[in-house]
């Protein structure tokens, strides 16, 4: 009678130490903190939209001017060291213009010329040559001007100098609210990067040319600002 009561009574015991392990299974405490990196750099390249507009009463004749102004400009760009690929053609088109008779309304619009529109964008790798390249270009005949945008060539190299001043500032917040709440931090066991903000082309201006200017177009650049957010995760001892 005695041995069925033991293993009875070992049995119990084994059980309940089981269930006692389960619920006492240590919490795991972490903290996270997140920093912000912001880079200010010039801008070192810059975006010109300009072209020719051209007008005649037929579209040959448009077509023949517009395309004389624009061989002008090109050349220009050229002598200027602009190269090849750094200037491409954004838009072309070819539009009738209409006479309307605000005293017959009932008369159809009648065609009385055509105005032909030739654009192009140009990149500018110096831009100590802007105000220059600009000038010339109106010079010889450029009679449209569009927005200067400018913008940072290689942006990779702000983007991880940024990283490391938020990965930085994440953890010196770390320390310091971990000494103020009197833990210490353990291991790093996730780096999240939450939002990128890189340099975007920034419109300067945007004007219509109507002669030729008598001096290089003062221009400014500004700076321009490269920012990186990350968030850190540690695990508390």
């Amino acid at each position: 009678m005695r041995f069925p009561f033991i293993i009875l009574t070992v049995c119990f015991v084994v059980f309940g130490l089981g269930a006692a392990s389960a619920d006492d299974k240590p919490i795991r405490r972490t903290i996270s903190m997140s920093g912000t990196g912001e880079i200010n750099a010039k801008p070192d390249i810059a975006y010109i939209s300009s072209g020719v507009i051209s007008q005649a009463k037929t579209a040959g004749e448009a077509m023949d001017q517009n395309s004389k102004a624009m061989e002008q400009v090109i050349a220009t760009l050229k002598n200027a060291a602009i190269a090849d690929k750094d200037i491409q053609t954004s838009s072309f088109s070819v539009q009738p213009q209409y006479f309307y008779d605000k005293k017959n309304r009932r008369r159809p619009p009648e065609i009385i010329g055509y105005q032909v529109s030739n654009q192009v964008t140009v990149t500018v790798r110096d831009l100590t040559k802007l105000g220059g390249v600009l000038d010339k270009m109106v010079t010889v005949g450029a009679n449209r001007l569009g927005n200067i945008r400018f913008s940072i060539a290689n942006p990779k190299p702000l983007l991880n100098e940024a990283r490391k001043l938020a990965t930085a500032e994440a953890i010196n917040k770390a320390k310091l609210y971990a000494e103020a709440a009197g833990v210490k931090l353990g291991i790093i066991t996730s780096i999240r990067e939450s939002s990128v903000r890189q340099p975007q082309p920034r419109t300067y201006a945007r004007a219509m040319a109507a002669a030729p200017a008598r001096r290089p177009v003062p221009v400014q650049a500004g700076e321009q600002k490269t920012s990186v957010r990350v968030t850190l995760t540690w695990t508390l001892e």
